[in-house]
């Protein structure tokens, strides 16, 4: 186990190694955005030109149907191609983004726990001794790579799969071309039905990745989306209540804030077999409460905290974060009577 000093010194060297990587990833995502672009614009002319066939399916000859059946293949899988990988790369964005951020959250905070910051008289956080300031650091990393690792496996059992039978899909129907048109119009169709179906799974990705509108809009509007697209994914009946004002405040407190009632709910959708939610999120200029309760089946606290190697590991590491930004985790539970969760967070600043 490296010192404080070593783990410090570690973590300045992954923040510039993300910093080449975001700079690297924004060169390919602009060269990505162009080829988009132009696909676009090729798969706008090869529509008209469709279009156009169609009106004159009968008396075109069939070399000519074929070549253009072909391009609009062609152009249609290259287009959702380089989209995919786009919306991947920049999901990638949002990811380095966010591990770069917590990184340097950590280098802020934990910066205070070591020598040179004792020596110099800080006070507060500099009490706490590296051996008490790295499991927390390093919970709160592995928590991170646990989370990665699983929108991994959602990305490969998800998008990635759909890609590899839409390019099985567009084989198929380009076969049919030769022989039976009537039938490789209809795959078509079917085609695109399964695409949409992808893109949505997709912007729901993205949507547990990074809500873009939590940057845009802030956290109560971004909250009450989230709470909606959570009953109709879960099935379980969600009341949202808000309170107090809705002002902007600090990035990362917005976040931390959000991530909590992500966090929540997620434990309650996996784990705590409840059939009715309430959230419930109140914002005045002291701080930002969030709340969730269920009516689900509940667990001991104190273990689930305290057990590293859990199912709830997630809790731990959310009473860590919250406490870190100088606010709080309280949980009431137990079996048979439900779960009622709450976080405070103390704002410093609203913006505006």
């Amino acid at each position: 186990m490296p010192n404080l000093d070593e783990f410090l010194e570690q973590v300045r060297g992954e923040i510039e190694q993300v910093d080449r990587e975001k700079r690297e990833l924004g060169l390919l995502v602009e060269q990505s955005k162009a080829e988009v672009d132009r696909l676009t614009q090729r798969h706008a002319t090869v529509t008209n030109q469709l279009k156009q066939l169609q009106q004159h399916f009968d008396t075109m000859p069939r070399a000519d149907i074929k070549q253009t059946y072909d391009a609009a293949l062609d152009t249609q899988q290259r287009l959702f191609t380089m989209r995919g990988n786009l919306e991947k790369m920049q999901s990638e964005q949002v990811n380095l983004d966010k591990y770069g951020k917590t990184l340097q959250d950590v280098l802020d905070v934990v910066g205070h726990f070591s020598p040179e910051a004792s020596d110099a008289g800080s006070g507060g956080p500099a009490k706490l001794g590296g051996s008490e300031a790295e499991p927390i650091v390093i919970r709160i990393i592995d928590a991170q790579e646990a989370e990665r690792q699983r929108m991994s496996k959602a990305m490969h059992d998800g998008p990635a799969q759909s890609l590899t039978n839409f390019v099985l899909q567009a084989e198929i129907v380009q076969r049919l071309f030769d022989h039976n048109p009537e039938q490789a119009r209809i795959e078509l169709q079917n085609l695109k039905t399964t695409a949409t179906a992808t893109f949505q799974r997709v912007r729901e990705f993205i949507m547990e990745l990074r809500p873009m509108m939590l940057d845009d809009l802030g956290l109560v509007p971004t909250v009450r989306r989230y709470v909606k697209a959570f009953e109709e994914k879960s099935g379980i009946p969600a009341a949202l209540t808000t309170t107090g004002r809705e002002e902007r405040f600090e990035p990362h407190r917005e976040v931390m804030a959000f991530r909590a009632i992500q966090e929540l709910l997620t434990n309650i959708r996996d784990h705590s077999q409840a059939t009715q939610v309430r959230v419930t999120v109140d914002v005045d200029e002291r701080r930002v409460k969030a709340m969730t309760e269920d009516n689900g089946k509940g667990f001991d606290v104190e273990a689930a905290i305290a057990q590293q190697e859990n199912r709830h590991i997630g809790l731990r590491t959310l009473k860590e974060r919250a406490e870190l930004l100088g606010g709080h985790l309280s949980i009431e539970s137990s079996a048979g009577h439900g779960t009622k969760a709450v976080v405070e967070i103390p704002l410093s600043n609203v913006l505006f």
